[in-house]
Parts: C-alpha cells; sequence; structure tokens
C-alpha cells in the first residue's frame, strides 16, 4: 500500500516541478524579449545620440573652413551637416519621452542648442555676403563655443549614461540567461522522472488492457454480426423506399402529364369550335378560354418535383411555361416574350397557380399593350425583394395603362383572384419609357419559402 502511494506523490511531484519548469522557462522567455527591447532601444538611443553629436562637431567644422577658405565644398558639406540636425533632435526628445531623466537633460540644452544653429547659421549667411569681418567678430565672442561645449558636454554626459543602462541590461540579459538554463534542466529532470513512472504505469495497464481485449474479442464478434444484420434489414429497407419514392414520382409525373394532356386536348377542341365560329364576339371568347386552359396544362405539363416530391424550382418551371405561352402565339415574332426568374424553390400546389398568373398577365399583355399590329416586347421577373418576400413582374413596352382602374374584365378579375391566394394584390405602374409594369408582392409565397407549406 505504501508502495502506490509514493509512486503516485512522486508522479504528482514530476509533473508540478514539469509545469514550473514551464512557467518559469515562459516568464524568463518574456523578461528576456523585454530586456532586449530595452537594450535595442537604449542602443538606438545612444547611436541617435552620438550621431547629433557628430552633426553638429561637422557641422561647426565646416562652417570655420568655408569662412577661412570659402571654399564652397565646405558650404555645401555645412548645408548637408545642417539639414538633419533639427529632426535628429525631435527624434533624440521623443525615444526619450519614457526617461524623464534624460529627457530633462536633452531639453535643458534645447536654448543652446537652437542658439548654437542659429549662431552657425549668421556666421555663414555673413561669409555669404562677404562680410567676413563681421563673421570673425562673431566667433571672436566665443559665445558659439560656449553653447558648443555645453550642447557635446551635455551628449556626452547623455551618451554615458545610455551605455551605463546598456551594460546593466547586459547583465540582467547574463542573469536572465543563467536562470532560463537552471528552469529548463529543472525541468528535464522532472520530465524524466515523470516519464519513467508513466513508462512503469502503461506498462502494467497494457498488460490489463491485454487480457481484457482477448475477454472482448468474443463480444465483438457477437456483436459485430448483429450489426451486420441490422444493417442489411436497414439496406433492404432503405432500397424499398427508394423503389417507391421513385415509383410515387412517375406517377406524380405521369398524371401531371396526363392532366396537362386533356388540358391540351380542350384547348385544341376550343380552337376548333373558334374557327368553325361566325361570331367575332364568340371567337374572342372562345381564344381567351383556349390561352388560359394551355396556360393550365403548360403548367401542368412543365411541373419536375424535387427529390422531396413537394417542392420545385420557380427559374425552371416559370422559364419553361413562358417559353410554352411564347411558342403558341399567333404572330409569335412580333411580340418578343422573355423570362428572368430567380432559382426560388416553391411547392408544388402554388407553382400551378403561379404558371396560371403569369399565364394570364402575358395573355392580358399581348391583348391590351399591343394594339393594331404593334410589336413590342414582355418580360417576366420573379425575385425577393429586400425584405425577402417574393414579388411578381410583368413588364411590356405597349401602349401603357388606357383607363385609371384596370380591374374590369375577367382576365383582370382572374388576376386578382390568383394574387390574392399568395396575400398580395396587383398593382399597375405606368413606366416612364412608355409601357406598363404590373407588379405582385406575394407575402404568403414568401413564408412558404422558408416555412415549405405550413
Amino acid at each position: 500500500m505504501l508502495r502506490p502511494q509514493m509512486r503516485r506523490v512522486a508522479i504528482w511531484s514530476s509533473l508540478a516541478l514539469v509545469c514550473l519548469g514551464v512557467v518559469t522557462s515562459l516568464l524568463l522567455l518574456r523578461g528576456f524579449e523585454r530586456q532586449l527591447e530595452d537594450v535595442t532601444k537604449t542602443f538606438a538611443v545612444r547611436t541617435s545620440a552620438s550621431q547629433l553629436s557628430q552633426s553638429l562637431v561637422e557641422a561647426e567644422a565646416n562652417q570655420r573652413g568655408y569662412l577661412l577658405t570659402g571654399d564652397e565644398q565646405f558650404y555645401q558639406a555645412y548645408q548637408s551637416a545642417i539639414a538633419g540636425i533639427s529632426d535628429d533632435a525631435d527624434t533624440l526628445l521623443t525615444m526619450t519621452e519614457d526617461d524623464r531623466a534624460q529627457h530633462a537633460r536633452l531639453e535643458g540644452i534645447t536654448g543652446s542648442f537652437v542658439g548654437k544653429l542659429a549662431e552657425m547659421q549668421r556666421v555663414v549667411e555673413l561669409a555669404r555676403l562677404n562680410e567676413g569681418g563681421q563673421a570673425l567678430n562673431l566667433l571672436e565672442t566665443g559665445l558659439g563655443a560656449r553653447l558648443m561645449s555645453e550642447v557635446t558636454q551635455t551628449l556626452a554626459d547623455f551618451v554615458a549614461e545610455e551605455d551605463e543602462k546598456l551594460a546593466q541590461r547586459n547583465e540582467a540579459i547574463r542573469q536572465t540567461r543563467s536562470l532560463s538554463a537552471f528552469a529548463m534542466i529543472a525541468a528535464v529532470f522532472a520530465s524524466v522522472v515523470l516519464a519513467y513512472s508513466l513508462l512503469a504505469r502503461t506498462q502494467r495497464q497494457v498488460s490489463l488492457l491485454a487480457m481484457e481485449r482477448h475477454g472482448l474479442k468474443s463480444q465483438n464478434e457477437l456483436l459485430e454480426s448483429e450489426v451486420a444484420e441490422r444493417t442489411k434489414v436497414i439496406e433492404e429497407a432503405k432500397t424499398l423506399a427508394e423503389k417507391e419514392r421513385e415509383r410515387v414520382e412517375t406517377l406524380l409525373q405521369d398524371m401531371n402529364h396526363r392532366i396537362g394532356n386533356s388540358l391540351a386536348t380542350v384547348s385544341s377542341l376550343l380552337a376548333l369550335q373558334a374557327m368553325r365560329s361566325n361570331s367575332d364576339k364568340v371567337k374572342t371568347a372562345l381564344e381567351a378560354a383556349r390561352q388560359r386552359v394551355h396556360a393550365i396544362a403548360s403548367a401542368h405539363r412543365r411541373l419536375r418535383l424535387g427529390d422531396d416530391l413537394e417542392t420545385t424550382s420557380a427559374a425552371e418551371f416559370l422559364g419553361a411555361v413562358v417559353e410554352d405561352i411564347a411558342g403558341t402565339q399567333a404572330d409569335s415574332g412580333r411580340v418578343s416574350i422573355s423570362a428572368e426568374i430567380e432559382p426560388i424553390e416553391v411547392g408544388a400546389r402554388d407553382a400551378t397557380t403561379l404558371g396560371i398568373l403569369v399565364g394570364e398577365l402575358i395573355t392580358n399583355a399581348l391583348k391590351h399593350a399591343f394594339p393594331n399590329g404593334q410589336s413590342g416586347a414582355i418580360i417576366v421577373k420573379l425575385y425577393k425583394g429586400d425584405d425577402g418576400i417574393a414579388v411578381l413582374d410583368v413588364e411590356d413596352n405597349g401602349a401603357g395603362l388606357q383607363n385609371e382602374t384596370s380591374d374590369e374584365g375577367l382576365g383582370s378579375v382572374i388576376v386578382k383572384q390568383l394574387s390574392n391566394q399568395f396575400g398580395g394584390e396587383p398593382k399597375y405602374i405606368r413606366r416612364d419609357t412608355g409601357g406598363l409594369t404590373v407588379r405582385i408582392t406575394m407575402p404568403q409565397l414568401g413564408q412558404l419559402l422558408h416555412g415549405h407549406e405550413a
């Protein structure tokens, strides 16, 4: 009993040492990264200060050279050196904002720095104006030398301070490396102890698992045979269900096709009757009835249900219906009929109603929008608005709306009743370019699109 307890204590102790070593290494690593950043920043500040001091000395040397010789090369070198001094000073001030002492030291020589730059610039300007005597008198006052001495001494102290910081931070990095090495050694030692303990424990568990595996093998074989038998039953049921679904789909398609053919026969009979009639009113009425029956027949023939046997694609269905209607027109070349239908899924019952509604709207447009043999175009659109509700537009570029109200004829009454089935109402909109748009917003069709025929 004592040995398992000791082993458990050893495992937990080793695990704690590993975790402690990992955490310590991470903390030391983060500290090391911060120290590297500090060293990098200190080095950059020191380099910037040294560069500023060197630029001042170089500018003063070239100023003196130009004053004594009048050589333009000294003047160009002076201009090149003086150009970046102000920016270097501003950069150095910005870099030391988080170091109050160094920042205050730099701000303390700002006046001297500005004065020295002004003195050098004044001497050069006098020399450029051939006022060498005045320039020498200005130098002999010693003001520039005092300012230069103060600036260079302050910058030297600044660089010395940064060098001291750099040395301290390098020492801190060395200590951090030592601590990291110690933490890694401790973690490795703890890992070895932990690995040995886990290996011994794993070997015992493997032996136990081998014995249990031998006992479970027979049970697995029995379960596999039962699963295979049940899988076979499920596959047979699935095959039977698939065949039944195909049979139902075939029956539905055959039924729709037969209904469409029967209605097409009725349409042909109406056409024959219209041809035998001597009354124009009777011919008009029979032709209107024939077109409506043909639209219903086309809707049934073109209906192709999806895999769920409940819905169909409006783009495929309505596009085919519009093609059928366009192909049955007596003078199909006079008025072109096209469709722009979004791939919206609709229920089978609503698809048929939608096809009849589109056929009625096209028939009304052909009848009223293009009088006296006028040519034009009809476009059928079905899309979803910004609110997700389906919208049906039938546009034409014909004569437009003749009366203020368009619900007097039988066609308008049929359109209104069919629109009500989708919770909508037809709106007749005059187009600016001529013609008419009949727009039907169908909120109930939109609900069916999301709820699949509640």
